[in-house]
């Protein structure tokens, strides 16, 4: 049997994960992050984008978006604290795809730095989402 960490990724409204895996991947505030069993402890920022698991008795990759949000690794628990997080099955690509377009206007159209850096982020939000649907379409779901 393979080593696993219990992993609990949650968000403000509900979570999304709670179990046992065998690997976490996640974009990290400096690049991705790769966290196996026995990992040493570690507090960081994380950016908008895919934590992947490797659960299990599972070939095939659980995938679960993130906008924001931190990333706490201690012996045996890797938890995830997200601003958002949406399982890679109900991901809405015209969703994403709207929100995507709204901050490239939002951004076209600033009318002031706060609003530009909060459509930078959105738009950041946006394309993340769009990456982890791209990376569930490409495995056929």
């Amino acid at each position: 049997m393979a080593m696993t960490v219990h992993v609990d990724v949650v968000s403000a409204e509900e979570q999304v994960f709670s179990g046992l895996a065998e690997f976490v991947a996640l974009p990290g505030e400096v690049g991705e992050l790769g966290i196996l069993p026995g990992h040493m402890p570690l507090i960081t920022r994380i950016k908008p984008g895919a934590v992947r698991l490797k659960l299990p008795n599972q070939t095939e990759e659980e995938l679960i978006f993130v906008a924001g949000g931190l990333l706490e690794v201690q012996p045996g628990l890797v938890t995830v604290l997200a601003d958002t997080a949406i399982r890679g099955k109900d991901l809405d690509e015209a969703k994403a795809q709207d929100a995507k377009r709204l901050a490239e206007e939002a951004m076209h159209n600033k009318t002031s730095e706060l609003d530009y850096a909060r459509a930078q982020a959105e738009l950041a939000e946006a394309v993340a989402q769009l990456a982890a649907i791209q990376r569930l379409r490409k495995r056929g779901h």
